[in-house]
């Protein structure tokens, strides 16, 4: 008999549209790959950027919030793993899952860790250096317990892992490193991507939804694009994303040479006719989509060290990482205009795809723990017992709190 994994969604996965969107379309692959039944719940109406899951076999199903028509549907399924997306659907439905089947395995994808993209965004906003009191928010009292209550969590970032360790001290075996799942780009790929004099101008890109996005979008207009275009007058900057909005079409500007260009349907396809990526995040957590694009499709990239992090491990980057604007904006006009540079850090993006993100390298050792958890989870959760206490506090208040709305909405 197969097994049945069920996804609670936080949205539509949109892989064209967002990282976070690619990576559960890399989760759904794995378990396919072992052959579950799959199924994927949400609450969310689903976008015209949405995957077509049925398309590959997916089952989907619409939920309610805070309705007991989910605990039936779960208690028919009876799910041998269950995948919150993200630490806000575990805290909504974690309950009822552990209520109506007790011996699924509740799998969390923080996606990103939340608490420390919203303490960065609050010490940008401060103008003050990002510390331990900027950490310790009330996201990060939710997210943290919300990974007590789960048997894994699944971490996209070693960084992240590293602070979830060290700064809350949560258990390693309670986490799973998973970064972004590629296929290695093999030698004849390489081969193929357009060289240095193939491409003009510079590239950004970015789901507009995402704040991190839209500050750094900003931050480029104001603080760095003008004196690129000073020392490169004929260059322009093409600005990519889905979910456009009124204040970043403010922003295109043909004479600065600042262009949004919105949503594409093929980023990889786009990405390949452009020079150097420009990625100058101020705030955010987890991994970068746009630069593993980039380094897919060997653009060279400029970025900060929230970019950067977790990404390149201790290999060279593929381009350069700066966080001073000025500093940026001297490196990205050098990765522009110096060919033995440029043909170099886009060697670098093909060896940290094939080194650090090869799905080869992390596949059958994260369904390999999947199995032992399985097979011994009553230990596991015996060895747990803060998670244990979360789980019981959170039956007594999450659980009438959800009933009692659920009446009111009656």
């Amino acid at each position: 008999m197969k097994k049945q994994l069920l996804i609670i969604g936080f949205v539509w996965p949109e892989p064209k549209s967002s990282a976070a969107g690619s990576r559960m379309m890399h989760l759904i692959e794995i378990f396919q790959s072992k052959a579950y039944d799959i199924t994927f719940a949400t609450s969310c109406a689903k976008s015209d950027n949405a995957f077509d899951l049925e398309s590959i076999g997916v089952i989907t199903k619409a939920i309610t919030l805070n309705d007991s028509s989910f605990d039936v549907f779960i208690k028919e399924l009876n799910p041998d793993i269950v995948l919150f997306d993200r630490f806000m659907i575990e805290e909504q439905y974690g309950w009822r899952v552990a209520e109506q089947c007790p011996h699924a395995l509740r799998l969390l994808d923080t996606e990103d860790l939340h608490c420390l993209r919203k303490g960065r965004k609050q010490a940008l906003k401060d103008n003050t250096v990002f510390d331990i009191d900027h950490l310790y928010n009330d996201v990060a009292k939710r997210e943290i317990a919300s990974i007590y209550r789960c048997d894994l969590s699944i971490m996209i970032s070693e960084v992240e892992i590293e602070i979830l360790k060290h700064q809350f001290k949560v258990d390693e075996h309670l986490l799973q490193y998973l970064p972004f799942l590629l296929d290695s780009i093999s030698l004849k790929s390489q081969k193929e991507l357009p060289n240095y004099k193939k491409r003009e101008h510079f590239i950004t890109v970015g789901n507009f939804l995402h704040e991190p996005n839209v500050d750094g979008l900003i931050h480029l207009k104001e603080n760095i694009w003008p004196f690129i275009r000073k020392k490169l007058p004929k260059a322009e900057i093409h600005v990519y994303g889905a979910y456009e909005s009124q204040k970043a079409n403010q922003l295109h500007s043909v004479e600065d040479g600042f262009l949004i260009k919105g949503f594409v349907e093929d980023i990889n396809e786009v990405m390949q006719h452009y020079r150097v990526c420009l990625v100058p995040l101020r705030f955010g957590a987890g991994l970068k989509g746009k630069i593993v694009d980039a380094m897919l499709n060997g653009t060279p990239c400029v970025t900060t060290s929230i970019g950067a992090e977790g990404m390149y491990g201790d290999l060279d980057p593929n381009g350069f990482v700066e966080d001073d604007p000025k500093e940026f904006t001297i490196k990205a006009i050098e990765l522009y205009t110096n060919k033995i540079f440029w043909a170099g850090k886009q060697k670098n993006g093909v060896k940290i795809i094939n080194i650090r993100f090869d799905k080869l390298l992390f596949t059958a050792d994260f369904l390999h723990r999947l199995e032992l958890l399985q097979n011994g989870l009553e230990a596991h959760r015996k060895s747990n017992f803060t998670g244990t206490m979360l789980m019981h506090h959170t039956l007594q208040s999450t659980k009438y709190m959800s009933k009692w709305i659920e009446e009111k909405n009656k």
